[in-house]
């Protein structure tokens, strides 16, 4: 196996590093989040599964760097960024909110240039490529924002209130909200891999129909779990989750092994 420095610092936190699992979790955090949401997810899933989280630039320790404008170029840093630390182990991704999008473009560039998809895509509270809504709350002021994220919850409150803080945050998601919410539509594109969804039951930004339209993004498999909650829900069903994504790495470890 790998030596854990051949991973990309920069763009790829490991918080319980595993390099002797057989397979390997790329998390992608949603729009304005970071790496650090998903430690419990990888404490979780800790020691069986190796978990890899994606640090976008402009938060935490890349709060100096600006924001990626568009999903498309993110994608692509993503990509390159993931291939520089590949070791030859099979990789599942998840993606929650904007990076379930993503995830699923990261996948799409492997599966044209790289020749395969990841073994498994995971994705979490956002609707498929094919119905992206749009939206201008990246154009909204910093109070319109704040309303956005405590309308949908996952941001302390108490961070808002701190003045530092509340700047940092804000200039991460305007960000990222610009970029996901610019991102084209695609329509017809499909992946040759599974496709599990994961949505809650109140989530003011994917509806059940919605969530079920990622089948129409895969030539393979396609589960739905509904989760009862907001867009959040999985702070609340973290444990449920991550038995989730195991199980899922089980079943792509079975299907390989009855090749």
């Amino acid at each position: 196996m790998t030596e854990s420095g051949k991973f990309d610092g920069q763009w790829i936190h490991r918080f319980h590093p595993n390099d002797d699992s057989e397979f390997r979790i790329v998390c992608f955090p949603h729009a304005g989040g970071s790496a650090s949401y998903f430690h419990a997810l990888s404490e979780a899933l800790s020691p069986g599964l190796d978990v890899l989280t994606v640090q976008y630039p402009g938060r935490q320790d890349r709060r100096a760097e600006g924001c990626v404008e568009t999903l498309a170029e993110l994608a692509d840093l993503t990509y390159a960024a993931l291939r520089r630390s590949e070791d030859g182990r099979p990789t599942v991704f998840f993606g929650h909110s904007m990076g379930s999008v993503l995830a699923f473009e990261v996948a799409r560039r492997y599966q044209d240039d790289a020749g395969a998809p990841p073994a498994r895509l995971l994705v979490s509270g956002y609707p498929p490529p094919s119905l992206l809504r749009g939206g201008t709350v990246h154009l909204r002021d910093d109070e319109g924002i704040i309303d956005e994220l405590r309308s949908v919850g996952g941001t302390d409150p108490v961070y808002l209130e701190n003045k530092h803080l509340r700047a940092s945050i804000l200039f991460a998601v305007r960000g990222d909200y610009m970029a996901i919410e610019t991102h084209p539509r695609a329509t017809g594109v499909r992946l040759d891999c599974p496709i599990t969804m994961l949505v809650g039951t109140d989530d003011p930004h994917t509806t059940i129909a919605e969530a079920e339209a990622w089948q129409q993004h895969t030539t393979g498999e396609f589960a739905l779990h509904v989760f009862q909650g907001g867009h959040f829900y999985l702070d609340e069903h973290r444990q449920k989750v991550a038995d989730l994504i195991s199980g899922a790495v089980r079943d792509v470890s079975a299907a390989e092994a009855a090749r």
